[in-house]
């Protein structure tokens, strides 16, 4: 395989339950959205896809919302899922987008490195036509060894300091409305706004009918958000 971080449907359907090939529905969604991923996973999914749940596979002492786990944690749930950190993994959510990226980051941050995204996710593989199975998964358990990276991460401790000394771009990811403070956070309790110096990305202009646009338009997208790639950058969501 190539370097590019995506794969095809048509690639997929045809490596469908070949060795050393794990499939992952790493779907959640917004409450604004209206989808229920663990829902339309039960209801059909990819054949040999297994589920991962973002809000339970976190650091179960935090508070907040999906805080990295620990490595040991990472491995434990992951491996238990039948997935090895020397597979070829896929990873896909509905639109193609949207929380497939977050999937693919966590388990390369971890020490897993052929992760691939599926083009188009699974509405896309639904249009045409592809397989689809509402089984539950056979699982064999497997060893994931996790190697964690944390140049891959930035605590809160970095961030304040990045913000107190801008010594890194930090490109937020959330909509317009939502950096802005005009839009409320989907969160309850959650202030509006966004960190000072930061600078407004949103993710949801980076793909068109579940594909990443062209090399082209991104980088406009990202220069006209201020952001120079040449220098250091950390991002941000919710």
């Amino acid at each position: 395989m190539s370097n590019d971080p995506f794969v095809t449907a048509d690639w997929l359907q045809v490596h469908l339950g070949k060795p050393g090939l794990s499939i992952v529905d790493g779907s959640w969604y917004l409450p604004a959205q209206g989808r229920d991923a663990r829902a339309e996973y039960d209801a059909g999914h990819i054949p040999g896809a297994v589920f991962f749940d973002h809000d339970k596979i976190v650091d179960p002492d935090s508070k907040l919302p999906h805080t990295l786990p620990s490595p040991e944690l990472f491995a434990q749930i992951v491996g238990a899922m039948g997935i090895s950190e020397s597979d070829t993994i896929v990873v896909y959510d509905g639109p193609g987008l949207f929380s497939a990226p977050r999937t693919r980051w966590l388990l390369r941050v971890m020490g897993a490195q052929n992760v691939r995204i599926l083009e188009g996710g699974i509405d896309g593989w639904k249009r045409g036509a592809r397989p689809l199975t509402a089984d539950v998964t056979r699982i064999a358990p497997n060893v994931f060894n996790a190697n964690f990276d944390p140049a891959r991460v930035a605590t809160l401790g970095d961030m304040r300091a990045i913000v107190a000394e801008g010594s890194a771009q930090i490109a937020d990811a959330r909509p317009a409305g939502r950096f802005k403070g005009v839009d409320p956070e989907p969160r309850p309790g959650v202030r509006g706004g966004h960190m000072p110096g930061a600078q407004s990305l949103p993710a949801s202009g980076f793909a068109r009918d579940g594909k990443l646009l062209p090399k082209d338009e991104l980088s406009k997208l990202v220069a006209d958000a201020g952001i120079d790639l040449t220098k250091p950058v950390v991002t941000s969501c919710g």
